[in-house]
């Protein structure tokens, strides 16, 4: 069989003009920004005047742990958005922009997929409004003037050799990981070892994605620290007087994006953390605002639930004060084969036994997000080539778990491929049956809160680190960090820190490289295995087939 390409299918979409798509939602359009004819930024002036509504409900998409496969947990987010506008409810969907990095590597864009997307799907994997390029800017200002205040007679007396705040750029770029600055002789600065990161893991995407307003940004951006005295004293990002520039680079990256789904229905799109290594959701502003102009607000959360929805529920619901009426699990019966030992040139053949092997994987994950006390459906992304068999078998392993499985055909049919798991959705949410709490107090030690997540969602036996990682952590605890949560750097593709052991593994360790505070965005970053926060491209990356076609329209996005 043959079928159409996501980027075909998006091409040939027929879009409303964004102001039409606002005033739906009730936004005024002098409240609109516009950028081209589908796509806006929402004023923070409107934004301001909704504090009094009534919320939403929320709604968590996540997944079980990617493999090859291919999961669509996006496509499944925007798949049921439409599924409940079009049996009757107001919804608004809330996803997070693309990244450069993978778009031009090996995992693609993130506006959906098949009839089940948010558009305009090119400008939203690649330039979109600016809000990367906004980010990389403010971040980089800042590493610039660290440099600067040195290299003019460092009146902080900052220790060069404890600068902590790395470069960024939005793309994959390993040669950046450890570099030399400042060679080159005086005029050029003092030289020191650093580095660059990939821009969704710098601390001002987080700030961004978790700041109430810019009042609240500039503040949060002068919390970072950025280096230490030679006595140790942390060195902040206002004591570079960095702050008020930074926040004048992101007054309109603040502001949420509104686009439409292929069906017309309204979209947020905003901030882009990644969950392997930073924390992994979009914007708190975009879904707050969601939810004050939407009866159900479906939002993703990345990667699989042992890293995307621990961390909305335990970073993002805790800093925002919301909490999640329903989750749903994104699975596929491919996915279950290849968690059953099944190699990706042989999916396509039936194996029921191996999708029952597999199956444990789904099941972790059903339990660890039932342990935040919030109910969860699972929903099988559907593909041609799964049998009756193994959906079947799929079905009756969540039914064994307290749980269904509802198969979903949103990529092939869009909302109409999702009215059973949007019903399904509203039964859950209108039960009030949700009772949300985070996985750990507050006031938790740091590394118990460490081991708490490593025992508790990724079944580890231990965490193995450093008497300098603990002594770290309780530095920072004395400093007043200790009430922070945990923002954990993990391959995605295992419970474990190693990314080929599939499946549900137990009897193994989480093994901690380094930790890192971000002291703006409020929580502390762990470093786990060999994750690293700039990823490399693989061997054929996808940037060898994006190009300008014929007609002048872009080919190769995916």
């Amino acid at each position: 069989m043959s079928f159409k390409t996501d980027i075909e299918i998006a091409r040939e979409a027929k879009k409303k003009p964004i102001m039409e798509i606002g005033a739906n939602l009730g936004i005024p359009s002098e409240h609109l920004l516009p950028y081209g004819h589908d796509k806006a930024k929402v004023s923070q002036e409107f934004i301001n005047s909704l504090d009094t509504r009534e919320d939403g409900k929320l709604i968590l998409v996540t997944a079980i742990n990617p493999t090859p496969a291919g999961e669509g947990k996006t496509t499944t987010t925007v798949g049921l958005g439409d599924g409940l506008n079009k049996i009757g409810k107001n919804a608004v969907i809330c996803i997070r922009e693309a990244s450069l990095g993978p778009n031009f590597g090996m995992k693609g864009g993130a506006a959906g997929g098949g009839y089940a997307q948010v558009v305009p799907m090119e400008e939203m994997n690649l330039h979109f409004t600016g809000d990367f390029h906004a980010i990389t800017s403010a971040h980089n200002l800042l590493s610039a003037m660290i440099d600067n205040h040195i290299y003019w007679g460092n009146a902080l007396e900052i220790d060069a050799r404890r600068v902590v705040w790395r470069r960024v750029m939005d793309m994959n770029d390993r040669a950046l990981r450890d570099t030399v600055t400042s060679l080159g002789g005086v005029a050029n600065g003092f030289p020191r070892q650093t580095g660059f990161d990939i821009t969704v893991a710098s601390e001002v995407m987080a700030i961004l994605c978790l700041a109430k307003d810019l009042e609240d940004l500039q503040s949060r951006l002068g919390d970072i620290v950025v280096a230490y005295t030679r006595e140790r004293t942390p060195i902040y990002c206002r004591d570079i007087k960095a702050d008020g520039a930074m926040t004048v680079l992101l007054k309109d990256a603040m502001q949420p994006n509104l686009v439409q789904t292929l069906e017309n229905n309204p979209a947020f799109v905003h901030g882009g953390p990644f969950a392997n290594i930073a924390h992994g959701c979009n914007s708190v502003i975009a879904t707050r605002t969601a939810l004050k102009l939407g009866d159900y607000v479906v939002t993703e959360a990345g990667f699989g639930a042992d890293l995307g929805a621990e961390k909305f529920m335990n970073i993002k619901c805790r800093k925002a004060g919301i909490a999640p009426s329903a989750v749903v699990l994104v699975a596929t019966v491919r996915a279950m084969k290849m968690n059953g030992g099944v190699a990706k040139a042989d999916l396509g053949a039936e194996n029921v036994e191996a999708v029952q092997k597999g199956c444990p994987n789904l099941g972790r994950h059903i339990a660890n997000i039932k342990s935040f006390g919030v109910p969860v459906v699972v929903g099988i992304n559907h593909f041609h080539s799964d049998t009756e068999a193994e959906i079947a078998a799929v079905q009756a392993y969540v039914a064994e778990q307290g749980a269904e499985a509802i198969v979903c055909k949103h990529w092939a049919h869009g909302s109409a491929g999702t009215e059973d798991l949007a019903k399904k959705v509203v039964e859950m949410v209108d039960s009030g049956s949700a009772n949300f709490a985070p996985l750990y107090p507050d006031d938790m030690p740091l590394f118990e809160k460490v081991e708490t997540i490593a025992k508790r969602i990724y079944h580890a036996d231990a965490v193995i680190a450093d008497k300098s990682v603990r002594a770290q952590l309780k530095t920072w605890e004395e400093q007043g960090y200790g009430h922070f949560p945990i923002c954990m750097a993990k391959t995605q593709y295992s419970f474990s820190t190693d990314p080929n052991l599939r499946g549900a593994p137990t009897g193994h360790s989480v093994p901690v490289r380094e930790v890192r505070l971000s002291a703006g965005a409020g929580f502390i970053v762990v470093i786990c295995g060999e994750i690293m926060t700039m990823p490399g491209l693989p061997r054929t990356p996808a940037a060898e087939n994006i190009r300008i076609g014929d007609a002048g329209h872009v080919e190769g996005l995916f």
